[in-house]
């Protein structure tokens, strides 16, 4: 299994993969992060974005995260995440709604704290659409 490394992505609904890969590129908060067999310990968050797994060198599995945590050793890739969805499963027509409904939440917030979390889901719906409409490593 040298030539393998174990993949494991959880988010708090369920188990959503748990393989052996030959590759994965993780969206990590600073800066996308490419995970092959033999990796240096790593632990970091994940900012919204697309887990892409490779089998050779085409893309065999693309998997939208909206945050995190994960953890890589030598032989292993652990992930957390907060939510998590097949990028072929977004509907981009519900995405889209959100986004307009997110807006006009952050337009009408009346307090500092509320607006910023608006803005939050608001850069999360955004690149969860970014995810459906263009794939990353097509």
């Amino acid at each position: 299994m040298a030539d393998m490394v174990a993949f494991e992505l959880v988010s708090p609904e369920k188990l959503l993969l748990s393989q052996d890969i030959e590759m994965a590129v993780l969206p990590a908060e600073e800066g996308d992060l490419g995970v092959l067999p033999g990796h240096s310990p790593v632990i970091a968050t994940l900012r919204p974005g697309t887990i892409s797994v490779f089998k050779g060198t085409s893309v065999e599995e693309r998997i939208f995260v909206a945050g995190g945590f994960l953890e890589i050793t030598e032989e292993r890739c652990t992930v957390l995440a907060e939510e998590a969805v097949k990028v072929t499963e977004i509907d981009q027509a519900s995405v889209q709604k959100e986004i307009a409904d997110l807006k006009d939440d952050v337009n009408i917030a009346k307090e500092e704290a509320e607006k910023a979390g608006a803005q939050a889901a608001l850069a999360v719906a955004e690149a969860k659409l970014a995810a459906a409409q263009s794939p990353a490593y097509a």
